[in-house]
């Protein structure tokens, strides 16, 4: 262990295989060198008492490659069950772009037009639920399992559009939202945590990136089907019926899934584990995974994580890390643009229909170019690179919204600014946090840990979301999108100081690497 913290600056970055530097790198990242391995780590549960042989022998395989299979499993066997998790995303993002072209329909029908506080709730309501739902994702994913969890996350989906569709009044209408967001809150984390923990490593960054064009996927469903809102009385109502009919879907075929191993593991439930392995990875591979399995603790749920632990215990510059990204992400203003588009688009004299269409296109194109690199350059340069892009449009916005330029000037500005905007962000602050915490974050607090990051996420979410209108009423686009822009600049910088990358690594290597010297 003193050859590795001598190696400290070396990193990950470099390729697929792990060397001292990975483990370097991490247990400089959680502060932990010399002594301060084990006073820091010493309440760990019998993960302290790994032998010395066991330990050595880890990181010699992360070191050497060596216990590694000559070729990878075939993906195609954890493909579909990635897939059905996918439908939790797609419902995501159909319902936080539901309201976008049906916001003014459903203001006139239910009698709040002209109010941008009620309209700012319809779309913020949503997001409160989702707070609620994320709150208590984590230990209802470890309590009864990924599947179950999916499974319960799609009853208030359904309820709450059914009370939408059929609401004749704003507080029926508020209270449907609110249920779809409690369902939207335990979704996101619950697919994040499931994708990482049932996908191989070398395609992890791939199949991770399917969440983001699934969402993407929904946005843009929820977009096209609103289309005829604005022509068809009533149509809003038909848009909220369409989204049972994926919900259905997916608890459905949650029920032909594999459970997480991880899950099974933790739990004691080994033989489950490998039969889920084995269906995921194939005949050939299931053995190695049990075998990195074997190295970690099965005894975790015996001690339980209080959630003191992570706000200021020994996990808390993690949980730290994972919520800023979050934040960042949201601070960025990608979610005004989203939920809002129409609205600016309307003001800088172009079509609402085009231009959400744009947008859909635009944001599912950077989706797969970002599945495509994920696996190639990385997490952290996508990320890193994303942020800044998302600043320079921010940028554009500034400009557009200035007295420097007027008339198709500012308009090509404005438009190209959003639209690079949605680019940039699909290619790396969409995608990238929800798969690198869910890959950095331990297995005994993976779920919790997620619950809290994401709970930052729908708190910042929500806010931005009944509050954008009349911000930019009060304060103008100049100063409301230079304070975005600015945000994105400070994401660049938090970025390249803390995070991690963790491409090609086995959620079991990174935790080994983790573990501290007995």
């Amino acid at each position: 262990m003193e050859d590795v913290a001598e190696r400290e600056g070396e990193g990950i970055e470099g390729g697929g295989g792990c060397d001292d530097g990975l483990v370097a790198e991490y247990l400089s990242y959680f502060g932990m060198r010399g002594r301060d391995v084990y006073s820091t780590y010493k309440r760990l549960s019998s993960r302290d008492h790994i032998n010395a042989h066991d330990r050595e022998d880890g990181l010699g395989r992360l070191q050497n490659g060596i216990g590694k299979e000559s070729t990878n499993p075939s993906w195609k066997h954890s493909l579909p069950h990635v897939l059905v998790a996918a439908l939790s995303s797609f419902l995501f993002g159909y319902h936080l772009g539901v309201v976008n072209e049906t916001l003014e329909s459903i203001s006139m029908d239910l009698g709040f037009s002209g109010s941008t506080i009620a309209e700012g709730l319809v779309v913020s309501t949503c997001l409160g639920g989702a707070f609620v739902g994320s709150l208590f994702s984590g230990w209802i994913a470890d309590g009864v399992g990924r599947r179950r969890a999916f499974q319960l996350c799609v009853l208030p989906m359904i309820i709450g559009a059914s009370m939408s569709a059929t609401a004749n009044t704003i507080g029926f209408m508020l209270l449907g939202r609110f249920l779809v967001g409690t369902g939207m809150g335990l979704g996101p984390p619950v697919a994040s945590l499931y994708v990482a923990e049932v996908s191989p490593a070398f395609v992890r960054g791939t199949y991770g990136s399917l969440i983001q064009i699934a969402t993407c996927l929904g946005l843009m469903g929820a977009l096209f089907i609103g289309i005829p809102a604005k022509d068809i009385v009533g149509w809003w109502r038909v848009c909220f019926w369409v989204s049972v009919i994926p919900a259905a879907l997916l608890a459905v075929l949650m029920e032909f899934c594999a459970e997480s191993p991880h899950w099974l593991f933790k739990r004691g439930r080994s033989t489950e584990a490998e039969i889920a392995f084995e269906k995921l990875l194939g005949g050939s591979h299931f053995k190695s995974a049990m075998a990195e399995f074997s190295k970690l603790d099965r005894g975790d749920e015996a001690e339980a994580v209080r959630f003191s632990e992570l706000l200021y215990g020994r996990h808390f510059r993690v949980v730290f890390i994972g919520s800023m990204l979050f934040a960042f992400q949201q601070l960025s203003g990608i979610n005004a643009v989203f939920y809002f588009s129409s609205t600016v688009f309307k003001s800088v004299g172009v079509p609402s229909d085009f231009a959400n269409k744009c947008v859909g296109i635009v944001n599912l194109s950077g989706s797969v170019i970002a599945m495509i690199l994920m696996d190639k350059l990385g997490r952290k340069i996508l990320l890193f690179g994303s942020f800044l892009g998302m600043a320079l449009s921010m940028g554009f916005q500034v400009i557009a919204a200035s007295s420097i330029v007027s008339g198709s000037v500012a308009m090509y500005l404005s438009v190209g600014g959003i639209l690079l905007f949605v680019f940039t962000f699909s290619l790396g602050a969409g995608p990238v946090p929800g798969l690198l915490l869910s890959e950095i974050f331990p297995g005994q607090i993976r779920a919790k840990a997620m619950a809290v990051c994401m709970a930052v996420h729908w708190v910042i979410n929500f806010f931005v979301g009944l509050l954008f209108l009349r911000l930019l009423e009060q304060l103008g686009p100049q100063i409301l999108y230079t304070a975005f822009a600015t945000f994105c600049l400070m994401a660049v910088a938090f970025v390249r100081k803390n995070v991690l990358e963790t491409k090609g690594k086995s959620l079991q290597e990174i935790e080994i690497a983790l573990l501290p010297a007995a």
